[in-house]
């Protein structure tokens, strides 16, 4: 059974459960039998990019994803806006101005650091028990609520007559089609994403990506270990603790140890290089935060 993760270079046009679904057929068809396959962090349809799949035992780590940095390129195109804020949606707003090249590195301090943005209607964000983008697309008016977000670091990429294209390292819960929204009516006119795609999610980049025509030859025969990265991978950072046997068998069982000399903070307690448990040390006292069955 393997235990690890894929990282999708997803294309435009499929949506992460169909990415998820994919990596089940291809598994399947290659002899890997039934695998537990997740996502670390939907990405839209119209996106592409890095979208972590996570196999086996790496699926408890799939949540710790939606908690990871992300950095993204997007392209804002200036005068018009839409009612999804990207392509897919109906023109609500449109506006003959166009921002000079000086204009848009002028704002872009304004958009760096912590900053509140309201999500688009069209997100999956719940309103009395029902997704958001449902309502919107019913007609009825939807209202979010402002959110804090950080943007970590802003840059423009490259620019045309009624175009700009930006790359965003940004924190968890970020919209990128509220942030061209927003610069684009602080640089006094409307906009729209017609192009996103996510470079890192965090500690995962474009450089371990695999197309859909690998996954495929996965499907084919060809070894999954030659793209299969280690459940630890995502676990970047975390620093990893040896444990005798005695303790292996006791955090197996998720018992708490006590008199542990080792900094506080999470670590990944292995045992030689097989992942155990990421626990979490505090004042000598260890718990465990997430068991694996290897």
């Amino acid at each position: 059974m393997p235990h690890g993760w894929l990282i999708l270079d997803k294309p435009r046009g499929l949506g992460s459960t169909q990415a998820v679904g994919a990596v089940k057929r291809v598994l399947r068809a290659g002899g890997h039998g039934k695998v537990k396959v997740g996502h670390g962090g939907t990405l839209d349809p119209l996106a592409e990019g890095v979208l972590p799949i996570a196999l086996g035992e790496a699926t408890k780590l799939a949540g710790r994803m939606l908690d990871a940095s992300k950095t993204y390129a997007f392209t804002v195109a200036f005068g018009i806006q839409t009612t999804t804020l990207d392509t897919e949606g109906e023109v609500v707003a449109a506006s003959e101005h166009r921002p000079s090249v000086a204009e848009v590195k002028a704002v872009l301090p304004r958009f760096t650091g912590p900053i509140d943005q309201v999500p688009p209607a069209f997100s999956a964000l719940k309103v009395d028990g029902r997704r958001a983008y449902a309502l919107a697309r019913a007609g009825q008016e939807v209202e979010l609520a402002t959110r804090s977000v950080t943007i970590h670091a802003l840059t423009l990429l490259d620019t045309g007559a009624d175009h700009a294209t930006l790359l965003a390292h940004v924190s968890k819960g970020t919209y990128i089609r509220s942030l061209a929204r927003d610069i684009a009516l602080a640089l006094g006119t409307v906009g729209h994403v017609t192009f996103l795609q996510r470079r890192q999610a965090g500690p995962f980049t474009q450089d371990q990506a695999i197309s859909l025509d690998m996954l495929e030859e996965i499907g084919k025969g060809a070894p999954l270990e030659d793209h299969l990265l280690r459940l630890e991978a995502g676990l970047d950072g975390i620093p990893a603790l040896t444990l005798d046997p005695e303790d292996v068998q006791a955090v197996r069982q998720g018992r708490v140890l006590s008199g542990q000399p080792h900094a506080d903070g999470l670590h990944l307690a292995t045992t030689g290089d097989v992942p155990v448990a990421l626990v979490e040390i505090a004042g000598g006292t260890m718990k465990v935060v997430r068991g694996f069955n290897l």
